[in-house]
């Protein structure tokens, strides 16, 4: 019968919400008692013992869980949260399994918080973190992960609730699992507790009394999880090797190896993306700027990315755009070029947060301490972009990145002396202001004149690619290019794409980037030209841009595939250019890369190991964790605008020109 219950609990085919309301529970509770029998598995032997058997246990939460006398619940709800160190520990662990699938699907749900729940799961909190012999008998080790997790569901989305918490103390306990008192996979749901209670002003000042260890703390987090996690649980190859309750927790015991390190990179990027949020809730109130802008921490903060499964997460340009908000901020971006080239890279690409990029180089040239720093590198990336319109719910993007770039360039106050910012700076003024003035003097007819005249020229250049002519189609192309009105923009994305192509044959990836965004700048909507995607993509590969060449690619099948009346098939091309770049952007593989060259690693693989599997009774039914996505608190988030590619046999053939 336990094995029943407990393959309807795995398997997830009965919630624990419905369990109790039924008497399997009692069933549950009471065959996982020591010297009681065991009975068949007969609907006769069930039915009788549900007409014969009660619970005894006066703390009962199953039992007062299905109590139709509402005070009566409430009481003994309250006492069984009282009580609960006094619980069977396999009952305990049951009760927290409950709570947290409550917690999660019904977080707004006044009636727990009303009865202390928190005060239940400080204490429970304390006496893991305090009491190892406790945490180790039997199932207690899973009450942590369980108890701050259901913390963390509850104060995601109200205030009072936040502010219950608080007043409760859990934030030292919190702090404990925070300063590595257990595991990585404690300090996750610490994190993501203490991001939901910093977001709100009235329980933010209870956690900035330890503002400085905190930061601190979350800092080290955001940039060494992925080696933990990865030397702590994804490097050992042997299964049994593995934390087993870790294994329980991430996967349900069910779907192998490579299930485990699936989930386990996700759970390892959502913890870099939350110790972000919390860091984020720090900055915005102008808190520990100093101290975040360290300039390590800045260089491996321009690298991380929400990644393919957080995409809700801006991760570090999110952080980073908050800090170019504040003077300090802006100086301390300004001086590291490492930064400022990962912000134009990102400005350049079809990720969603492309406009948080552009934001961040629009408020660096607005500065003028920081603007001089800043012109000489970004003056290339923003050139591209002058013409973009819309992104999301911002409008006349390139207007403003065109009043940015030449505000001081006609007044006589410029400090330039770089050649090639003075060029670019040159060209974008005769683009926007004095080709714009032309062109609104213009007859039809001189338009329609023009239009010819460039597609004979594209018809030559194009003519010159095929005959492998391709300097001269080049010539050809950038004769066009000057020549092509403004208004004709079909006719320009054609041919900024086609001397793209060109640039990548010539082995020239920077050329070719420049053009593709001028294309898909142009295209409408922005970033949706198929052809310019894929030779981003490219050309970002040649340069050893995984991440920007991936979204490109990601991208370009999603439009390919978008018109489900053509039946359109994935690319082979396309495909084969996904798994190298799947391999490349992996969360781990820079830890892998480290272990790798130092041959051991600082972390150790085994940390808590010995400790937290020494029962081997840990229950295998236990529910997986169904995070919740990482809201901000004014508003929702965009998603990633692409689908997972499909592995197919039918891919068509390579577009050309």
């Amino acid at each position: 019968m336990l094995h029943f219950v407990k393959s309807l609990l795995l398997f997830g085919s009965l919630s624990l919400y419905n369990l109790a309301n039924s008497t399997i529970f009692h069933l549950l509770i009471f065959y996982t008692r020591p010297n009681q029998r065991r009975i068949q598995h007969d609907k006769q032997n069930l039915s009788r013992y549900r007409s014969t058997m009660s619970c005894t246990n006066p703390t009962c939460f199953f039992c007062s869980m299905k109590e139709p006398n509402i005070l009566i619940r409430r009481a003994g709800i309250k006492k069984c949260f009282k009580e609960m160190l006094t619980i069977n520990e396999q009952e305990r662990v049951l009760i927290l399994s409950s709570l947290w699938n409550i917690a999660m699907t019904q977080p707004e749900d006044p009636e727990f918080p009303s009865l202390g729940i928190f005060k239940c799961m400080v204490t429970l909190l304390d006496k893991s973190i305090n009491d190892r012999a406790w945490l180790l008998d039997g199932q207690n080790v899973y009450i942590p992960y369980y108890a701050a997790h259901i913390v963390g569901s509850y104060t995601m989305n109200r205030f009072e609730f936040a502010e219950k918490a608080a007043d409760s103390g859990i934030i030292p306990p919190l702090l404990d699992l925070m300063r590595g008192k257990m595991s990585w996979l404690e300090q996750r749901v610490a994190v993501r507790a203490l991001g939901h209670l910093a977001s709100y002003d009235g329980t933010f000042e209870a956690l900035a009394v330890y503002e400085e260890e905190v930061v601190k703390l979350t800092m080290g987090l955001a940039c060494s999880c992925d080696e933990v996690v990865y030397n702590e649980f994804v490097a050992v190859n042997d299964a049994n090797e593995r934390v087993k309750y870790h294994k329980n927790l991430i996967t349900r015991g069910v779907g192998g190896l490579e299930m485990e390190n699936r989930k386990a990179e996700e759970w390892a990027s959502q913890i870099q993306c939350w110790s972000l949020h919390l860091l984020n809730c720090f900055a915005i109130r102008g808190r520990s700027i100093d101290v975040i802008c360290n300039k390590e921490f800045l260089k491996e903060l321009s690298s991380m990315w929400g990644g393919l499964v957080n995409h809700t997460s801006p991760a570090g340009v999110g952080l980073i755009r908050i800090l170019c908000y504040t003077p300090v901020g802006r100086t301390r971006v300004s001086e590291s070029e490492e930064v400022i080239e990962s912000i134009c890279n990102l400005s350049r690409s079809s990720d969603d947060w492309q406009y948080m990029a552009i934001d961040c180089l629009l408020l660096l040239l607005h500065d003028l301490n920081t603007r001089y720093k800043v012109l000489e590198i970004a003056s290339v990336y923003l050139f591209d972009l002058i013409e973009l319109r819309e992104l999301g719910e911002r409008s006349k993007i390139g207007q403003k990145i065109t009043r940015a770039l030449l505000t001081d360039f006609k007044n006589g106050k410029s400090r330039i002396k770089n050649r090639e910012v003075e060029r670019i700076l040159k060209e974008t003024w005769i683009f926007k202001v004095d080709k714009n003035k032309k062109e609104r003097l213009m007859s039809d007819e001189k338009l329609e004149e023009k239009r010819v005249l460039v597609s004979l020229i594209k018809q030559q250049a194009n003519h010159s690619f095929w005959l492998g002519d391709i300097d001269t189609a080049v010539v050809k192309y950038t004769e066009g290019v000057k020549l092509c009105p403004l208004k004709l923009k079909k006719e320009r994305i054609v041919l900024h794409s086609n001397r793209a192509q060109c640039y990548l044959l010539l082995n020239n990836p920077d050329a070719a980037i420049s053009d593709a965004t001028r294309a898909l700048s142009i295209s409408n909507p922005v970033n949706s030209h198929a052809k310019s995607l894929w030779r981003r993509s490219q050309a970002y590969y040649m340069k050893g841009l995984s991440k920007e060449s991936l979204m490109d690619c990601l991208m370009f099948i999603n439009f390919v595939t978008a018109d489900k009346k053509k039946h359109a098939k994935i690319p082979y091309y396309a495909v084969h250019m996904i798994k190298k770049l799947m391999d490349s952007t992996w969360f781990f593989a820079s830890a892998k890369s480290k272990l790798s060259n130092n041959g051991s690693s600082s972390i150790d693989p085994g940390r808590n190991k010995e400790e937290l599997t020494s029962d081997e009774r840990l229950m295998s039914g236990l529910y997986t964790i169904l995070e919740d996505p990482v809201f901000s608190k004014d508003g929702d988030a965009t998603r990633r605008k692409v689908h997972g590619y499909r592995n197919t046999k039918k891919c068509s053939m390579a577009e050309t020109i």
